[in-house]
């Protein structure tokens, strides 16, 4: 058996509502960076991956999620007991709310349904300018919006030239451009930070 036949069978029976499942980050990463590398496959030219999922969240019946897809897509999202949430850092399923945007991956079932395997909630990746550095935060500018970025003590991390991700925000600098992954709070230009790219 393969193993994306593997991974359909663990995550349809988790569906299911099967018990005794294996923690769900030991089928994949849960780091952000991953939710934008599985949006961008593609199994047929010009067609979106069916095991995967964009949108808002406007309805929850318990581990059911209704998904409004930007492209006008409605998604069944099924939050088993192996799918791993980010929220910021990993965290529970409870954590999803309505108005939530999220990026899913996981396994189609038959009935349409996707099994989600992994789910970001709130997820943002931005291209930025930084304006301005304060104690607590950092002042953006988002192809001409400004984006407040929180900084969250114990898990914002920065990445300088490629090297491995520290803590030490003192080398981030006003006017360099970044890449910045974080979590938005919804209805606000407000982000928390989870990981900041930049040269020094």
């Amino acid at each position: 058996m393969t193993a994306t036949m593997d991974r359909r069978s663990l995550l349809t029976r988790a569906a299911l509502g099967a018990t005794g499942l294996v923690a769900a980050t030991a089928m994949g990463s849960l780091a952000p960076e991953t939710a934008f590398a599985a949006g961008a496959q593609f199994p047929d030219a010009g067609q979106p991956d069916p095991n995967f999922a964009e949108g808002l969240i406007t309805g929850r019946n318990r581990d059911l999620l209704q998904v409004q897809g930007s492209d006008g897509r409605l998604h069944r999202i099924q939050l088993t007991g192996v799918t791993s949430v980010w929220k910021l850092r990993p965290t529970t399923i409870d954590q999803a709310k309505i108005g939530d945007g999220l990026y899913a991956r996981g396994v189609l079932l038959p009935d349409g349904i996707l099994a989600a395997e992994a789910i970001w909630v709130n997820i943002v990746n931005l291209t930025v300018a930084i304006t301005s550095i304060g104690r607590s935060g950092v002042q953006l500018d988002h192809h001409g919006q400004k984006v407040v970025g929180h900084l969250q003590p114990g898990t914002t991390a920065a990445v300088y030239n490629g090297t491995p991700a520290v803590s030490d925000l003192s080398m981030l600098k006003v006017g360099r451009h970044a890449q910045v992954i974080g979590a938005w709070r919804p209805g606000t230009n407000e982000i928390d930070i989870a990981t900041i790219y930049t040269s020094n």
